[in-house]
């Protein structure tokens, strides 16, 4: 059975599944707009012995892409404080934004600035690396890219999420979209569900409910469907929205 969940508060995210009728959950265990260490959990003996699976999700402004090291350093640094923290509550993963590069660089740089990345990283939990909307430099936008970045750090374990919006926000079409990411990574770990309240190729990461944004739904549920892998929906509207999401996708499984 495909496991169908949400990305919700943090505080309680067992109740918050329990309220969706989630199979899994996904949680910030920081300030997803900070820098800050995430902090110990009084309920960490209970997310370790949970029922469902728990995916964390890295902060949005790691990126391990970027010429600046006062960006790249930092981005390394809470990317091993989540993985740390992920550990401690025994979570799925550990989901990052892919990054780009900022500078006069390359694009190619930030592939490699993923590798050395990675190479640095000392965690159990596995890293899952998502594709983005936008940036002019983007490692993780275009399958293109994706497929150059894991030319150079596939063989180091890591994981794919293809968020649906960001796919489509940034211009990806999404015919053969499943067939061709994973001939780019060779795998598809998670799925973000989110259909997007702008045109296709916005470069705007704005998610809305499914089958009321701009994505057809046809092809929104073709994608999810094709994936073959568990599914988080990150949309609006909190626990009525969300749960209204989960069998939306539940009945197209």
């Amino acid at each position: 059975m495909r496991r169908v969940g949400a990305h919700t508060p943090g505080r309680r995210p067992l109740q918050e599944a329990e309220t969706r009728g989630a199979d899994l959950v996904q949680i910030f265990l920081s300030n997803p707009q900070g820098w800050r260490k995430p902090e110990p959990r009084h309920d960490a003996d209970a997310l370790r012995e949970a029922p469902i699976p728990i995916y964390v999700h890295a902060p949005y402004l790691i990126n391990v892409c970027a010429d600046d090291n006062k960006v790249r350093i930092p981005s390394r640094r809470i990317l091993q404080e989540t993985c740390d923290a992920a550990a401690d509550i025994a979570a799925k993963a550990v989901i990052v934004h892919g990054g780009h590069v900022t500078g006069p660089g390359p694009q190619e740089d930030g592939i490699d600035r993923w590798r050395k990345a990675l190479e640095s990283l000392d965690t159990i939990v596995p890293v899952l690396i998502e594709n983005t909307a936008g940036g002019d430099k983007a490692v993780a936008r275009r399958v293109e890219w994706i497929a150059r970045l894991w030319g150079e750090i596939g063989d180091l374990g890591v994981g794919f999420v293809l968020d649906t919006c960001h796919s489509w926000a940034g211009g990806e079409p999404f015919d053969e979209l499943v067939e061709r990411t994973l001939a780019a990574t060779g795998r598809i770990d998670l799925v973000h569900a989110n259909d997007s309240k702008d045109p296709f190729d916005s470069r705007r990461d704005r998610h809305e409910n499914l089958g009321r944004g701009m994505i057809p739904p046809e092809d929104l549920a073709r994608v999810i469907v094709g994936a073959g892998a568990p599914v988080v929906v990150e949309t609006p509207g909190e626990a009525a929205g969300q749960a209204a999401d989960i069998a939306w996708v539940r009945a197209r499984l």
